[in-house]
């Protein structure tokens, strides 16, 4: 059996998402070696040792990630889409995709946090050039494109700020949290504007 582990490895064995194990590698409370190429790799042994005696008084940090997902999956129902203007435009196959959207900024997001904001220039444009093109190929102006994100951004923002509120996640997280939301989904808005209009003089 392999000693050493990568970070997909050890998420698997501890059944945490990936970003989780990274953020927790980079807060140093999960032991961590890194390759002479910057990859992270996990012993084993160390996992096991640490699942068994951590784990337990760890574990708020992945289930406060499990309740933001499943309340996105609330929130971004059939029902509270059809209220929206843009929404009421599309085909089924343009709804099933917009339908995705939500969790494409959130796992954003949890990259972003976990990386400390390293390449968030990069995540945050890879998003925004992602809602900028699924507009334009579905027809939708850049004001029901920018609509459409805002929608998707303000219930990422109540999800967490709901969640983070009922684990009760001291003021000052909670506030640091929702200022750094709020900087990586500017910087999504802007790439997303951006690249609309780029495209748009593209097609001329």
């Amino acid at each position: 059996m392999n000693e050493w582990l990568s970070l997909s490895d050890a998420a698997s064995i501890l059944g945490v998402h990936p970003s989780t194990v990274r953020l927790w590698s980079d807060k140093g409370i999960l032991p961590v070696h890194k390759t002479q190429g910057g990859h992270r790799r996990y012993r084993r042994n160390e996992i096991a040792l640490w699942a068994e005696t951590s784990f337990p008084s760890r574990f708020d940090a992945n289930q406060i990630m499990q309740e933001i997902i499943r309340s996105l999956r609330i929130q971004i129902s059939e029902g509270s889409l059809e209220a929206e203007s843009w929404y009421q435009k599309l085909d089924e196959d343009a709804r099933a995709q917009y339908r995705l959207s939500g969790r494409s900024i959130f796992h954003g997001l949890m990259n972003y946090l976990a990386s400390e904001g390293k390449d968030a220039e990069t995540e945050a444009y890879a998003i925004g050039y992602e809602y900028a093109s699924r507009a334009r190929r579905y027809n939708l102006s850049y004001v029901d494109a920018t609509r459409a994100f805002l929608f998707f951004r303000n219930v990422l923002v109540e999800s967490v700020i709901k969640v983070c509120n009922e684990a009760k996640m001291p003021i000052t997280q909670t506030s640091e949290l929702y200022s750094k939301m709020h900087t990586f989904t500017d910087g999504i808005l802007v790439s997303l504007l951006q690249t609309y209009e780029s495209l748009g003089n593209a097609g001329r």
